[in-house]
């Protein structure tokens, strides 16, 4: 059940965070993290700042996974790293109650979310570079593997077009949350709190 109390202490706790911090900086970026979002809505090749990392994420996921033995979880595992990867990020900003921060993780974890789309549908027409670490032998493609597996390959861009509508609802979301940070930074009265001054 969802804890009111907590969510206006929650709300308290990000108001009394916000105070005496520069929002300025913190705007320009909100302002590009929704121009690189609205990129992704409408193309599948947008570019974002977190496009390498998230790659490397996703690379890294199958090496991971590959301690539980299991093809159909090694190749799932990429995917599932690179949306852990943002939502670990948000947790650990959330921990640091840095209330900004949690929504510039929810906009890489919306980025990531969208480019998973964009290979899940790929998964018939198989038409996408693949990458694989290390290079050479037969890459196999994810979403054409599972969606096999499954049973729902011919369900592929219909599968795709739910996750870019949830990545949109997350980047949405993410910015609220941002922009909300800013307007209280910017209406807050300055003040000679440090922006690096350990909580």
């Amino acid at each position: 059940m969802f804890d009111i109390e907590y969510s206006r202490d929650l709300k308290e706790d990000a108001v009394s965070w916000c105070q005496g911090r520069n929002w300025p900086l913190r705007a320009l970026l909100i302002l590009a993290l929704a121009y690189m979002g609205v990129q992704h809505a409408l193309s599948d090749d947008a570019y974002d700042i977190f496009q390498g990392l998230t790659l490397a994420i996703h690379e890294a996921g199958h090496v991971i996974f590959r301690i539980f033995n299991n093809e159909p979880i090694m190749v799932a595992g990429g995917s599932i790293t690179q949306l852990a990867g943002p939502i670990a990020l948000g947790v650990s900003f959330l921990h640091q109650r840095d209330y900004y921060a949690i929504g510039v993780a929810g906009s890489w974890l919306s980025y990531s979310m969208y480019g998973m789309a964009a290979y899940m549908a790929d998964a018939r027409a198989q038409v996408l570079p693949l990458v694989s670490l290390g290079g050479g032998g037969d890459v196999i493609h994810d979403w054409n593997y599972l969606f096999s597996l499954w049973g729902v390959l011919p369900l592929d861009t219909t599968i795709a077009q739910v996750v870019r509508v949830l990545a949109f609802l997350v980047l949405c979301i993410s910015l609220t949350l941002s922009t909300w940070c800013c307007c209280q930074m910017a209406k807050s009265p300055k003040s000679s709190i440090s922006e690096y001054h350990p909580h």
